[in-house]
């Protein structure tokens, strides 16, 4: 175990030196200090791992991701290979994965500007809720929410709609900020028989 620091680097301080979001004064002020110092140094591998086994999980498994532009451009530059499709509002896309594919990022066209909290809803093919991700985090100036769905899921459906709703919750209720539909078909290199 490393000895603690007498000023250990803010959790959200290293996360943005991690996705590279600093100004290159403050990345080289918070490089130098997490170079000399082994606690906040360990901490910085720690959330390596930790970004590691997010991606990791969001590759194998069922589980929905929500993300943000500087998580997906770390994608990209990690080498995985990422299908992109942007959704407009209250539109729909077609779409697919391919076997290279490491991650399919669905961009979901909304303004967000006022909006307090937004939920995500995936529907079922009678329009009923089949999962509700709740609170779920979002950049009001990006006007789009990036939706990141479990590819091995994707990759076994069969050809099918996928159906999203976002909702603006606050004070006064719920209200449909956008629905969104992708019309799946499987790769065709994947089904040969």
């Amino acid at each position: 175990m490393s000895a603690s620091c007498q000023s250990p680097l803010a959790l959200d301080t290293l996360i943005a030196y991690w996705l590279g979001e600093m100004d290159s004064d403050t990345e080289e002020q918070t490089e130098e200090h997490y170079i000399g110092c082994a606690y906040c140094s360990q901490r910085l591998e720690q959330l390596e791992g930790l970004a590691q086994g997010i991606r990791q999980l969001a590759r194998t498994s069922g589980v929905n991701m929500i993300a943000n532009d500087a998580f997906v451009r770390r994608l990209t530059e990690d080498g995985l290979h990422v299908r992109e499709y942007r959704v407009p509002l209250n539109g729909s896309v077609n779409c697919t994965v391919a076997a290279e594919d490491d991650f399919v990022v669905g961009r979901l066209e909304v303004p967000l500007a006022g909006v307090q909290r937004v939920d995500l809803l995936t529907l079922d093919g009678d329009g009923d809720i089949a999962l509700c991700q709740e609170d779920i985090p979002f950049v009001a100036e990006s006007d789009n929410v990036v939706f990141i769905p479990g590819i091995d899921v994707i990759r076994a459906m069969p050809k099918s709609t996928l159906h999203v709703r976002l909702l603006a919750v606050d004070d006064m209720g719920e209200h449909i900020l956008g629905d969104y539909k992708f019309n799946h078909t499987p790769d065709r290199s994947q089904n040969s028989d």
